[in-house]
């Protein structure tokens, strides 16, 4: 399996220099990565760094909480919009969800969407699974789906835990009949937990450990 092309090679620490980032561009080039997903202060200069590859620059937007208001993410997503992003990864509010405001996440979501969409740029929204149960992950995935998304994502790595293939599951049988993706992310270290996140039906990866994946070298913890 050619893994290379479904990863998003992910650089999001806080305290990630220039030079952190020049190097994952650096990786993403020489490895055909689909994308780098970097904070919005990294935007320019990912999208320099990858200019002329075909590897996309990634944005995250109300990261990694989701708990920022919805003109907030709009201004946000736009801003990484007009300086070259081309995907964004935003953050799903919590909070709304389990309060059982379901229109309201609709609308955090469509917001986000508009924008990307008059622009031309894919949109996933950030489910952050490791804080729900399997009907508010089913329940989300419909939410993203009526708003209009193209993928759905697992989780932002900040939150205790990761991907799962029992999530990833669920989540493809959820959107499998609106056709968007399924993008697995935190905690995928090693090429076995990668392939089997695949078979459940991810169709994009998120990983800062992209490089040892695809090697198959990476280490064999799970978060």
């Amino acid at each position: 399996m050619d893994l290379a092309p479904l990863i998003d090679h992910t650089i999001l620490k806080a305290d990630a220099t220039a030079d952190d980032v020049r190097q994952v561009c650096a990786e993403a080039r020489e490895y055909g990565f689909a994308a780098v997903c970097v904070n919005p202060g990294r935007v320019v200069l990912a999208v320099a760094e990858l200019a002329g590859s075909g590897v996309a620059t990634c944005a995250v937007v109300g990261f990694p909480l989701g708990a920022t208001t919805t003109a907030q993410k709009v201004v946000e997503a736009g801003g990484c919009l007009d300086t070259g992003a081309t995907e964004i990864d935003m953050v799903l509010n919590l909070g709304l969800l389990r309060d059982g405001d379901e229109a309201a996440v609709v609308a955090d979501i469509r917001a986000v969407v508009e924008i990307c969409r008059a622009r031309g740029a894919l949109l996933k929204v950030i489910l952050e699974t490791s804080l729900l149960d399997d009907h508010r992950v089913v329940r989300a995935c419909a939410l993203a789906v009526a708003a209009g998304a193209h993928f759905v994502k697992t989780s932002t790595g900040f939150a205790g835990g990761g991907a799962t293939p029992q999530h990833v599951a669920l989540m493809a049988a959820a959107v499998r009949e609106a056709g968007l993706g399924v993008k697995a992310s935190g905690g995928i270290r090693t090429r076995a937990q990668a392939e089997a996140l695949i078979h459940a039906g991810a169709t994009r990866l998120g990983a800062s450990a992209s490089v040892a994946i695809v090697a198959g070298n990476g280490d064999d913890r799970s978060s």
